[in-house]
């Protein structure tokens, strides 16, 4: 294997047999060495290939600031993750997955350990990239020494769930933003509002709108467990939100012969109510 790029003394760039970019990593890999020269074979420690054009350049970037250490992690995690979900993850996960663990643990030393408010949701709706996700920490702890806590594991699950999205075709991906912009205009036009997007609650109902599609595009269905007296409480006590939810359940039967479940109009009456009530709390 010929050296074609060098991203620091550890980590450099090759072909495979199948001339697919690789990304090689060793101790010393390419100290001391030039492009074009050989790859040490017996330095080499892991490797990964890389199918997508500017990957690479990316790390390289990523990697004048960060240890590698964090690369190395970021490559397990993928790993791991990649052999428990059913879908592909996007490669660019790398680059932002290594960059996010760099910044986490950077912050953590720090004593700034950040809480995200998405962890309820996220936990909820991906219980799969969740428990990955907790599994990353346990990565992260035995090889830093470092225990990072649960909203950080919400932080990694929803990169697994960005990934996803990003390594559907094209046609999948403008369906859900098409889904995602046109409910959130039935909930505009439905209460005559305007939706304050740099509220929490916007954050909130955004995550779950792009989750709620990509469950369609997946074809995942949510079960109902809601009882019918739950279900009638909330269309009473939210009665504007739930009027919002049945249009909404109406364009995506119409639109994509989807009929939601009581669950999923439960959910989309809360975060509607929340979305829209300029008082609610956080």
């Amino acid at each position: 294997m010929e050296i074609c790029k060098i991203l620091n003394n550890n980590v450099v760039i090759t072909h495979n047999s199948d001339n697919q970019e690789m990304v090689v990593m060793g101790r010393g890999l390419a100290f001391k060495k030039k492009v074009g020269e050989e790859v040490d074979s017996s330095k080499i420690e892991k490797t990964f290939v890389l199918e997508k054009h500017g990957v690479s350049e990316k790390l390289a970037q990523l990697l004048r600031d960060t240890p590698e250490q964090y690369l190395n992690i970021s490559s397990m995690i993928i790993e791991y993750a990649q052999s428990h979900l059913p879908y592909k993850l996007d490669e660019h996960l790398y680059v932002a997955l290594t960059d996010h663990l760099s910044f986490a643990i950077s912050r953590h030393k720090q004593g700034l350990d950040l809480k995200n408010p998405l962890t309820w949701e996220i936990r909820k709706y991906y219980k799969n990239e969740f428990q990955i996700a907790l599994k990353a920490l346990e990565l992260i702890e035995e090889e830093t020494d470092i225990a990072l806590g649960e909203d950080e594991a919400a932080s990694i699950a929803l990169h697994f769930v960005n990934s996803q999205l990003s390594s559907e075709n094209m046609a999948d991906a403008v369906k859900v933003t098409e889904m995602v912009n046109t409910i959130l205009n039935i909930v505009k036009y439905h209460f005559q509002m305007e939706l304050d997007e740099s509220s929490l609650n916007y954050e909130r109902f955004l995550t779950h709108l792009r989750f709620f599609a990509i469950r369609f595009i997946r074809g995942e269905k949510l079960e109902d467990s809601t009882d019918e007296f739950l279900f009638n409480q909330i269309k009473e006590k939210y009665a504007g939100a739930f009027q919002a939810s049945e249009k909404i359940a109406t364009y995506l039967d119409r639109s994509y012969k989807w009929k939601i479940s009581k669950d999923e109009q439960v959910y989309l009456t809360v975060h509607i109510h929340r979305v829209t009530n300029r008082h609610q709390l956080t």
